[in-house]
């Protein structure tokens, strides 16, 4: 039996719905069916959204909830044409592109796609779990969904995470909101799919299971005896870290300021602890373990060094390995760990090696909602899955063109004079800039929250920003959710309910002078976010701001609480308990910043940076930071996975803090000198090199400052790398820009993983240390001190071009390159059509009138030169420009297309393009300076080329 919903009307298939209800009495509703699942109470409903996305609900109870998704665009439309299919053992729904099918016997949903392959599959009766948790007067299910886990198949995005993680196969993934961690729910896997957990809550992914503390294994002092604990020595002096405090311990959790209490007496500023002994596991096989650090840590099993790395001590970071453990045998451990502060945290769990059953399987897990939310997205290639998340959440909108430019920020410009000096040294030196950002504490040290300059270090903040902008560069600025107790802004809020109590109750104190107590407000609450912005526009948006850096929206109120103060202390917000919304607060933050600057300024682009993300974010104009990480060269190497995933999310705008956040004692105390200056050095010119083909291209951290002129002299090797990328990011800003148009126009994603361009390729499902840039350029960062030469792998299936001197390789094969300090290896992929601009020191310098284009032969091309009005939303009516570009390989030809789009007030009535044709083995000159092959004036009309 069939039955089309949109083609029979109601009254004329009662027949048909008597027929099929006697099967499984599943009904109609306006957007899709709902089906009583059989031996159970839950209830299953299936709406398809479009021909490649269904929205699947499981309720434990008698009603769906009707709450209003937090991640889903307000305008989002059920709209497609689909039919339902019966017999015996199924129930199957289907649009053009999809088929859901219903198992009465199992209760399982299989989705195929319209050729009938199996894409994904829930396991059998047992993939759901609800278990009832109360919480005062309220009540939710803590929920699970489980599916089966394809042979080959690899799952990436959920966020950006700083284990160094690319390919989340066989992996657990946290998904909890901390500073340098951002969640967003939503998986992309390599079987043409992605999934988007509708849920706001802690959740784990991929291998669900509880960790466990170290007491789990067997833990020894020595190699005879009975497993009493670990050797833990507490020394004072690091110098000695083997005289000490010495006492037998079976866990290490000292996650949070609260477990700090446990830790023995001993100084922990000058001091260092040492465990060691062997470790035994009841099963045989890969055990995972997951650690949160700061400080110093090496950790050493059976001798071998598995991790030697450093975090700031107020921000642990995380971190993860792998060790095969035999259950014979007793596995010698030594972890050696230097806190360095009074507030440094170390915890180390882990998980089991899985059953076959468990490795053949994964899910998410989460803490609290109401019934299961998930919306599987079909896609012939990852470009089209997160089409679909953003079809779901909403689109990403065209960046102001300045955004796409360099920021320089620091912690930060104590005074106006700082920041406008700053800005003027940049343009006496020609070293391109876009934005200057002022970090926080520009306020009165007692009126945190009060969005208000501090007159004495800034007695005219619209001057300032009035000079800034005669300097042609834009202002961020720094704004937190915070208020400090009493303050005006504060007392209007708490008045009206708009602040969370419970740490204002608590009478925590901050970490500025003698300590302030202070609480954010409630940005669940649609009138506090009203009012928030009203605070904002009246204190710096009317003085001329041109972009909002929203720090600490985890939301962090107070640093290093366990998890359980943490939601005490957002609790409850306005739309529930804070177990429910814990991570979602960065998205209802941002879109009361966005919903406000367009009211307020229609015309003006918003631009948002934020610490936290969730999914949804981008349709807010929000961009996201790393976070606080460390200087360091591991922690780069660890940015690259980090920032691939969280492109993989569906949220195309990223950046890390050039340089990293925060440095060791060796770089600040007073500054670096010697070899660890070289190092300092270095580790900058390699993390310019990375950032310059970032989403985003920004420099910030604290001391030493991290502006080009004060991390190296003109003629150091550091400096002159730094300035030819920060040139190269402007020369390729055609380039650039025509990608952030198609980010809006075709869901395009910047920061590519090689997974997503050369799926077919079984050597890239891993790779996380390289990427594509755009269709054109493969970027591999260096990320190691004193590397000169790094391997490369080159996909398989097209030739690549050095982009430095033209040589050219096959594609599918390794190859080691030169890596010189200067440089970092980046190729061309054959086929590629890359459009140059003249050297400029600012994006709106000069009219998009001037362009060369790269054009590499070996494969055709295609490329679209897009242009706007670069800040406001007339192209949200279709006021741009596009020109296609393409090259044949057969022909040599290439053709630049017709003119598209309604045009724009300023659009170049002609430009002038110049043609550079680079051939494998014929071309070694690459410069943009040399003499054109073809030049043209274009006025609009098609015209073709003969390159060869």
């Amino acid at each position: 039996m069939k039955i089309t919903w949109k083609t029979i009307p109601l009254w004329g298939c009662v027949f048909c719905l008597y027929q099929s209800f006697a099967q499984t009495n599943y009904q109609k509703t306006e957007t899709g069916i709902v089906v009583p699942l059989s031996n159970s109470t839950q209830k299953l409903r299936l709406q398809p959204v479009n021909e490649r996305v269904v929205h699947v609900s499981i309720t434990p109870v008698q009603d769906f909830s009707q709450a209003t998704s937090l991640i889903l665009k307000d305008d989002l439309e059920y709209s497609t044409e689909w039919t339902v299919e019966e017999d015996q053992e199924n129930l199957s729904l289907k649009t053009r592109q999809l088929e859901v099918v219903y198992s009465i016997k199992t209760n399982q949903l299989t989705f195929k796609n319209s050729e009938g392959k199996i894409l994904l599959r829930e396991l059998p009766n047992t993939s759901r779990g609800f278990d009832l948790n109360e919480n005062g007067s309220s009540t939710y299910f803590s929920l699970e969904q489980h599916f089966e886990k394809g042979k080959d198949e690899n799952f990436y995005g959920l966020g950006q995470h700083q284990a160094g993680v690319f390919n989340y196969r066989d992996k657990q993934v946290d998904l909890t909101q901390y500073n340098g961690v951002a969640v967003v729910p939503f998986m992309v896997s390599s079987e043409g799919y992605g999934l988007l957990w509708d849920n706001y809550s802690i959740t784990r992914f991929g291998d669900t299971r509880p960790l466990k503390p170290l007491s789990s294994l067997k833990l020894y002092s020595g190699q005879s005896g009975n497993p009493e604990g670990l050797l833990a020595t507490y020394a004072s002096d690091r110098q000695h870290p083997d005289k000490g405090l010495e006492k037998l311990e079976t866990e290490i959790d000292y996650t949070f300021i609260s477990s700090l209490e446990k830790m023995p007496d001993f100084n922990r500023a000058k001091g260092a602890v040492t465990w060691s002994g062997y470790i035994q596991p009841e099963d045989t096989g890969l055990h995972t373990f997951k650690m949160s650090y700061s400080g110093y840590i090496k950790i050493w099993m059976d001798g071998e060094l598995k991790i030697d790395t450093w975090r700031e001590s107020w921000n642990p970071g995380f971190v993860e390995f792998g060790h095969h453990l035999d259950s014979r045998d007793k596995h010698q451990v030594k972890i050696s760990w230097i806190p360095e502060s009074d507030q440094s945290f170390l915890s180390l769990n882990y998980l089991d090696p899985q059953t076959e059953a468990e490795g053949n399987t994964f899910g998410f897990a989460s803490e609290a909602g109401e019934q299961i939310d998930y919306y599987f997205v079909y896609g012939e290639n990852m470009d089209q899955v997160i089409s679909g998340y953003r079809t779901l959440t909403g689109k990403a909108q065209v960046m102001p063109k300045w955004a796409m430019g360099f920021w320089q920020s620091r912690e930060r410009y104590k005074t106006q004079d700082e920041m406008v000096e700053t800005l003027k040294t940049f343009r006496e030196k020609g070293i391109p800039i876009d934005n200057i950002v002022q970090d926080w504490s520009y306020w009165p040290e007692n009126a945190w929250g009060s969005h208000e300059f501090d007159t004495e270090r800034f007695p005219d903040p619209e001057g300032m920003v009035k000079e800034i902008h005669e300097n042609n560069a834009r202002v961020m600025i720094s704004v937190w959710p915070k208020f400090y107790e009493g303050i005006n802004n504060y007392l209007a809020m708490n008045d009206k309910g708009m602040l969370y109590t419970q740490n204002i109750q608590n009478q925590q104190r901050d970490w500025i002078g003698e300590g302030y107590v202070s609480t954010f407000y409630d940005a669940f609450n649609p009138e506090a976010r009203k009012a928030f912005w009203n605070q904002l526009e009246s204190s710096l948006f009317s003085k001329g701001m041109d972009a909002w850096w929203l720090d600490a929206t985890e939301p962090d109120i107070h640093s290093n609480a366990s998890i359980e103060e943490r939601k005490a202390l957002m609790n409850p917000t306005s739309m529930g308990p804070a177990e429910k919304y814990f991570n979602a607060y960065s998205l209802v933050n941002a879109k009361g910043i966005y919903q406000g600057q367009r009211n307020s300024a229609p015309d003006k682009r918003v631009f948002i940076l934020t610490r936290s993300a969730f999914a949804g974010i981008q349709r807010y104009g929000a961009a996201t930071w790393s976070g606080d990480i460390a200087s360091r060269f591991d922690e780069l190497a660890r940015q690259i996975p980090a920032g691939l995933n969280f492109a993989l999310s569906g949220l195309p705008y990223w950046t890390t803090d050039i340089g990293g956040f925060f440095v060791e004692d060796k770089y600040d105390r007073p500054e670096p000198q010697g070899e660890d200056l070289e190092e300092w050095r270095e580790l900058n010119a390699r993390w310019y090199q990375f950032g310059t083909f970032s989403p985003l291209f920004r420099a910030h951290g604290q001391f030493p400052y991290r502006e080009i002129f004060h991390i190296a002299p003109e003629e150091h090797p550091a400096y002159q790398s730094i300035l030819y990328y920060n040139k190269l990011r402007y020369r390729l800003m055609p380039y650039i820009y025509s990608l952030t148009g198609k980010v809006y126009h075709d869901d395009y994603t910047l920061m590519r993983a090689l997974v997503m361009d050369f799926p077919e390729d079984e050597n890239v499902k891993s790779i996380g240390d390289q990427f594509l840039f755009g269709p054109s350029f493969l970027v591999a960062p260096v990320t190691e001190y004193g590397q000169r030469e790094k391997q490369v792998y080159l996909p398989q299936n097209t030739t690549w071009y050095d982009f430095y001197n033209g040589q050219s390789f096959a594609g599918g094969q390794t190859i080691k390159v030169e890596a010189a300090y200067e440089r970092m290896p980046l190729f061309v992929k054959a086929g590629a059509i890359v459009p140059f601009g003249p050297e400029i020191q600012y994006t709106s310098e000069k009219p998009q009138d001037q362009i060369t284009l790269q054009v590499y032969a070996g494969a055709d091309g295609q490329f679209d030169v897009y242009d706007d009005e670069h800040t406001n939303y007339n192209y949200e009516e279709g006021h741009f420009t596009k020109i296609p570009i393409t090259y044949k390989e057969q022909t040599g030809e290439l053709t630049i297309g017709d003119i598209q789009g309604k045009g724009f007030e300023g659009k170049p009535e002609k430009i002038n393009f110049k043609i550079h044709y680079i051939q494998s083995g014929v071309s070694s000159d690459t410069s943009l300076e040399r003499k054109a092959d073809q030049s043209f004036v274009y006025e609009g009309k098609a015209e073709t080329f003969k390159l060869r």
